[in-house]
């Protein structure tokens, strides 16, 4: 609740008249390190955007997902030339996407507010909503490109950028600036598949399949 109220999600509105809020609900999930032991409990707001209607309270809709052949190709340029392999997250991501459409939802259990009559007025996108990715994936892109990346037109979620010097440093302390990040230091998992890295080249596991990239591919 306090990451929704920091990020200004919504503000409390008296709906219009001829408007209609859709509902909302909590999602508990328990999140495990990787020797199966609980990280950590987690609570997610999620809307029920089932309920939503196409051109009253959303249009565009995408969910943008990287292409496996796009990760394996950059796999095997870091074993070839020795690149490091960083990883970032970014905290609450749907919640940093900016909402264009006219969206009401109830106000959530647990939430108090003293304005009677009240309901919320979603200003940044939340998980569930139709657009939410969409709206998401517009803003890391824009930031991307105000930091000197270019898109990929092949692959809309790879983002280049050719320069000389710690640019790993230098795009961790910006997307601090514009997002809420996490450092998760080298790449480890990814996607749900595990990455492991060694002279031989790096080695990933998933449950159903194994994958080698090496050196000399």
């Amino acid at each position: 609740m306090k990451a929704l109220e920091k990020n200004q999600t919504w503000t409390l509105e008296t709906i219009p008249r001829g408007k209609k809020t859709i509902e909302c609900r909590w999602v508990f999930t328990i999140k495990h390190n990787a020797d199966g032991s609980i990280k950590r409990y987690k609570a997610r707001l999620v809307a029920k955007g089932y309920t939503q209607t196409y051109g009253i309270d959303y249009e565009e809709t995408f969910a943008p997902v990287a292409k496996l052949n796009t990760v394996r190709v950059l796999l095997s340029l870091a074993a070839n030339l020795d690149w490091p392999l960083h990883q970032f997250d970014v905290k609450n991501a749907f919640l940093h996407g900016k909402l264009t459409e006219e969206v009401y939802m109830d106000i959530p259990p647990g939430y108090n507010t003293t304005q009677t009559g009240t309901v919320c007025r979603l200003r940044k996108a939340l998980y569930g909503l139709k657009q939410s990715p969409r709206a998401w994936f517009g803003q890391f892109t824009m930031a991307m490109k105000n930091n000197g990346f270019k898109q990929c037109n092949l692959d809309h979620t790879l983002f280049l950028k050719h320069w000389k010097g710690k640019e790993i440093s230098q795009l961790q302390d910006y997307l601090a600036i514009e997002f809420e990040m996490k450092d998760l230091g080298g790449l480890k998992y990814f996607l749900g598949i595990e990455a492991a890295r060694s002279q031989q080249g790096i080695f990933l596991s998933q449950r159903k399949y194994v994958l080698d990239l090496l050196t000399d591919t």
